[in-house]
């Protein structure tokens, strides 16, 4: 029988790249989506025990994004767990942010969401897990980054819809809400915040929760 599955969406070296190998520690084999080769190639190289295979794609295009997860969904034969991380950090408040800048940053922190589960859907079978990481900013938002608020509480409401949609094949999708800030110490970093996604991806499903909030 083949390993199980993670494919994340937006793989680097913080929060991604340590989900990427808790779940390989858990007996996961590793597909890792990205922009750049470089960073792929060395999240790859840190990653031990599982068959790991990497896609460059611009997640922002839908026909890229799409080809990406089902070039790792024919490798693989399966997806279990998808994985999506990625969002725009752009520093305007709302009277200095474009509209084009806003659903240019939105289609990437929640339509890429979309394009990845779309995609994933026919590798994903009963038990199968999107995770996607959430930011306190959905409901603190910094006003000198207001769009990173719109996307974070447009993806928290897209995984919830996701989940009501899955849910009657035995698939459920949650985002794990940080409460804090990424530090290299402490509470927030980027493993800690990927033990609190795994757990929320194995959480019993008698009482599912569609958002897990992590406060350290």
């Amino acid at each position: 029988m083949s390993k199980p599955v993670i494919v994340v969406v937006a793989a680097g070296p913080g929060v991604s790249g340590s989900v990427a190998r808790r779940f390989a520690q858990d007996g996961h084999d590793v597909g890792l989506i990205g922009i750049d080769d470089g960073p792929l190639a060395e999240l790859k190289a840190s990653i031990d025990g599982a068959d790991v295979q990497t896609v460059v794609a611009d997640l922002t295009d839908t026909e890229s994004a799409t080809h990406a997860i089902r070039t790792l969904g024919d490798h693989f034969g399966r997806i279990d767990v998808l994985h999506f991380n990625p969002s725009a950090f752009r520093e305007k408040d709302p009277l200095e942010l474009t509209v084009p800048e806003l659903l240019q940053d939105v289609a990437l922190g929640v339509g890429g969401l979309l394009t990845a589960v779309q995609a994933a859907r026919p590798y994903l079978s009963r038990g199968g897990r999107v995770t996607a990481t959430g930011s306190m900013a959905a409901d603190q938002p910094w006003h000198r980054a207001a769009s990173l608020g719109v996307q974070k509480a447009g993806l928290r409401n897209l995984v919830i819809s996701l989940d009501k949609t899955l849910e009657p094949d035995g698939i459920r999708a949650v985002s794990v809400t940080v409460r804090g800030t990424l530090a290299r110490e402490g509470a927030f970093t980027p493993d800690r915040v990927a033990e609190a996604i795994h757990a929320a991806a194995t959480q019993d499903e008698a009482g599912w929760q569609a958002e897990v909030p992590y406060s350290g």
